[in-house]
């Protein structure tokens, strides 16, 4: 499948949606419907729909946003991030060029260590039973059974 920015998909996008990708914007912690969100699936771009995140690397750090121990595939870029007097490291998907979030060294331990801190409005989840459907069942093996 190719993953790529259209101005299709971006006239798309809520204005949260626009603001968050393509403004580098931040939601506000704890208003992102995939916060507490925890079905089986994966969770892609919703620019380019290019996978980003398996359920089965999510978990509740209690930030306020979802947060992922690592990505699915190389579809994630890391960027330094100096705005607001912070230095952090910005992530954003590799074909889109979509702002995710950011990464920290604050994550568990026994998963790495890592802690992707990603924008529910950068996000489109696709469940676990509509992966091969949409084109994601290569993924399969990344997502956790129901």
């Amino acid at each position: 499948m190719a993953y790529q920015k259209t101005q299709e998909a971006i006239d798309r996008l809520t204005p949260e949606q626009y603001r968050v990708t393509q403004e580098s914007g931040t939601e506000r912690a704890f208003t992102g419907e995939y916060d507490h969100h925890f079905q089986p699936g994966i969770y892609v771009d919703v620019v380019s729909g290019e996978p980003l995140f398996a359920s089965s690397a999510k978990y509740n750090s209690g930030c306020g946003w979802p947060a992922f121990t690592k990505p699915i595939a190389d579809n994630i870029t890391e960027h330094r991030d100096t705005a607001f007097g912070m230095v952090r490291t910005e992530v954003r998907s590799a074909h889109a060029d979509s702002h995710l979030g950011h990464v920290f060294p604050d994550g568990p331990p026994e998963a790495g260590g890592l802690r992707y801190c990603i924008n529910s409005a950068a996000l489109r989840f696709v469940p676990r039973e509509e992966m091969e459907a949409e084109g994601y069942g290569a993924l399969l093996d990344q997502v956790e059974e129901s």
